[in-house]
């Protein structure tokens, strides 16, 4: 769809997310924050790796000093799964918490977020689920909620959905409401300068992932359009000094593209999604380096036929060269120049995987909106093509 042929005679709908506390030191605004909002005993979730870290133990001291009564729920899968948010529930009420404070990446926040659904919502967990009609079965109040970054890659501090498998099939569910959405957040990339390379590396291409696609699909959402190529420049203009030799600037323009990634994504995903998933869900990939990867192959499948869209991500991107082969061989080089695989073969994805891979991949919710359709038997080939 080209802006020559919109029809503006259609009612759209646009929507656009919290208040956003951004730059260097930011979380240090957190206690305060809560006591004025009457949230003295907050329930924190994060995960194992981030509540080892100094600055974790450092903001619960912090809390405690102002009078706060702090409650750590840590047990999150890198893939969030049900029992995590059920769990999580059971230690919101059984220690009488009266709020939630999600810190770390997008599956700290994702099950932070599921479980302020969870506290004044008894159904079965995935009777919420986005993609069968659940979110009418949103319609208690939620805790107040608030989200602190730890990594630039999902957005998930800004979104309005938790994506949460289920324990024994690993199918990935949708939980969603406007409800869900955090009442601020507090993004401070000093959270994030002492990540690895390789995590640096993965969620920043996560981060890339999300604006190239929201770019890309389907619908007319100018904004969304916009919000995605100033990420990608953001992301072509820091992610290898953020990777090999970080510093705030660096560090804070990814965590800046990861909040717009999320932003515009509420277009729509595609394809380099739907093939991501599934290596999450089958093997426990880790998702920013599942996008990583794919991310070439994907690009190249929707190529053709995009050239005009494909030619302004080349210039966001700072290509000499603004075909779609410039933008899928760019793609390639910097997975390289990050040091980070290229084909599945690398991760441990073996031929007799790619079946059921594809029959994932096809009953994945993001490719509807990919800007051209995808089959099974197309699911399996770049599969093949990236194995």
């Amino acid at each position: 769809m080209t802006d020559n042929n919109i029809d503006f005679s259609t009612v759209r709908q646009y929507n656009f997310p919290t208040v956003i506390r951004f730059g260097a030191g930011a979380v240090q605004e957190l206690p305060q924050h809560l006591l004025q909002q009457g949230v003295q005993r907050p329930l924190l979730v994060t995960d194992a790796t981030v509540a080892a870290l100094p600055f974790f133990s450092s903001l619960v001291a912090q809390l405690q000093a102002k009078g706060i009564s702090i409650e750590v729920f840590s047990a999150v899968h890198k893939n969030p799964i049900k029992s995590d948010v059920l769990a999580g529930g059971q230690a919101y009420a059984a220690t009488q918490r009266n709020g939630i404070v999600g810190i770390g990446g997008g599956a700290a926040l994702d099950v932070a977020r599921a479980i302020a659904l969870r506290v004044h919502h008894h159904r079965d967990l995935f009777d919420y689920d986005d993609l069968t009609g659940g979110d009418q079965f949103v319609t208690e109040a939620v805790p107040y909620f608030v989200t602190v970054p730890t990594t630039s890659g999902t957005g998930s501090e800004v979104g309005r959905s938790a994506i949460i498998s289920e324990d024994d099939t690993k199918r990935k569910r949708i939980l969603f409401s406007p409800k869900l959405l955090a009442k601020i957040v507090f993004a401070d990339p000093l959270l994030t300068m002492d990540l690895p390379p390789f995590i640096t590396a993965a969620t920043g291409m996560d981060a890339l992932t999300h604006n190239m696609e929201a770019f890309l699909a389907k619908g007319f959402h100018p904004m969304a359009d916009g919000i995605a190529l100033q990420g990608i420049r953001l992301i072509a203009d820091s992610i290898e000094g953020a990777v090999h030799n970080p510093n705030l600037e660096s560090r804070s323009k990814m965590m800046l593209a990861s909040l717009m990634g999320a932003v515009a994504f509420q277009k729509g995903l595609g394809v380099v999604h739907s093939l991501a998933h599934p290596l999450s869900s089958l093997l426990d990939t880790h998702h920013g380096l599942a996008n990583a990867i794919n991310l070439p192959y994907g690009m190249g499948f929707n190529a053709e036929g995009q050239s005009e869209k494909f030619a302004e991500m080349a210039m966001a991107l700072r290509l000499p060269q603004t075909s779609g082969h410039a933008v899928v061989e760019a793609l390639f080089s910097l997975n390289q120049r990050l040091n980070l695989p290229t084909r599945l073969s690398q991760i441990g994805v073996l031929a007799q995987h790619i079946d059921e891979l594809s029959n994932l991949a096809i009953a994945d919710f993001c490719h509807p909106s990919n800007p051209k359709p995808v089959s099974r038997e197309q699911f399996k080939t770049l599969y093949q093509q990236a194995l």
